[in-house]
């Protein structure tokens, strides 16, 4: 069996509007709309507001979940988009929020999980 089980984007977003970042409201709408742009069925969402700025949440989706991390004071967000299965695409939902959140550039970063491999490639040592 070869293949991976999802896809993970790790997204570094710079330049963003800092309004948009410090309003938990906002970014849980735009985190929402990623999801379903993505072709994704949302399950749960769970947003905090820090104090005195930032927003971190959570969309829990069928195929696993969106997440992030704001610093408004600097116009940062950290974005973690993972899929799994063919029928969503990570990177749909993670070029949505880099254009909602107005980033002025953004790097990105792809991780397949779950790989198989043929031969092992680690030993645990027993205890």
């Amino acid at each position: 069996m070869s293949g991976a089980l999802g896809r993970h984007i790790l997204c570094e977003a710079f330049g963003c509007d800092p309004g948009l970042l410090n309003d938990r409201r906002e970014v849980e709408r735009i985190m929402v709309q990623a999801a379903l742009e993505a072709g994704a069925e949302v399950r749960e969402v769970a947003f905090h507001q820090f104090s005195p700025q930032g927003v971190s949440g959570v969309v829990v989706i069928s195929e696993s979940h969106l997440a992030i991390h704001t610093w408004p004071e600097i116009g940062f967000a950290a974005i973690d988009v993972f899929t799994c299965g063919d029928s969503v695409d990570p990177w749909e939902a993670c070029n949505f929020l880099i254009r909602s959140f107005k980033a002025q550039n953004a790097t990105t970063t792809e991780v397949k999980r779950g790989v198989f491999r043929h031969e092992p490639v680690g030993q645990f040592a027993e205890t």
